[in-house]
């Protein structure tokens, strides 16, 4: 991420906008829990759990990656449903109030975690947030599903500790769980010759043109972790 990008997100935090982004080493992807689906034999349930940049925010209907990752897997005839449970402003407390609910009306083969960098903004402790993102992550093993984390990156106005600390706080939990990340959730988006091109006014939250590009970005992960 450029310094232009990085001075526009420090602008935007401090304005109290929601961020969102990632970049994490990729782990092996987990190998399965002690509960398996009750029909092994149905086809997968992918639901993604995430905050405004999953949940289409400012975008028209149906052109967020996560409508396009339903529709690339009919196009390569994968028989997979994708339900979309992203909330703008969520944070991991949220998202592991509703994660229980979801599991026992979905049943999901893979759960997509993408939260973590409202957390940040509202200044909870990290310790919280890699709590819950832990608890989740356990909660869809147990459940029989498998789990791919969407590590979150901060602006270098949070303090190049803390950052660091963030920053490994999704590895951490992979790791101790054995689930799956992304590498970097805005590849090609934020880290572009032009980012601004990508971004929609206020210079957090992609544009349409950019959510093709995260789903290039999401798409290999995710088609690995289907059966």
């Amino acid at each position: 991420m450029n310094l232009s990008m990085v001075r526009r997100y420090c602008t935007a935090l401090v304005l109290g906008l929601s961020i969102a982004g990632t970049c994490v080493a990729q782990t092996a992807p987990a190998s399965g829990s002690a509960a398996a689906n009750a029909n092994p034999t149905a086809s997968p349930v992918i639901v993604v759990l995430g905050d405004s940049l999953s949940a289409e925010y400012g975008l028209q209907r149906g052109s967020g990656w996560v409508a396009l990752l339903e529709r690339r897997l009919a196009a390569q005839k994968v028989k997979a449903t994708v339900v979309n449970a992203s909330i703008s402003g969520d944070t991991t407390s949220g998202g592991r109030s509703r994660l229980p609910a979801l599991l026992a009306q979905h049943r999901p083969t893979l759960v997509v975690i993408e939260l973590g960098g409202n957390d940040a903004l509202r200044g909870l402790p990290l310790t919280m947030t890699r709590e819950n993102l832990s608890a989740m992550t356990q909660m869809a093993q147990k459940a029989g599903a498998k789990v791919l984390l969407a590590g979150m990156q901060l602006p270098p106005n949070y303090g190049q500790r803390y950052g660091e600390e963030f920053f490994n706080t999704f590895s951490q939990v992979a790791k101790e769980h054995r689930a799956a990340l992304v590498p970097f959730f805005l590849k090609g988006v934020a880290d572009g010759p032009n980012p601004t091109a990508l971004f929609q006014a206020d210079r957090i939250h992609p544009s349409e043109a950019a959510h093709p590009i995260i789903l290039e970005t999401m798409w290999p992960a995710i088609r690995k972790l289907l059966p």
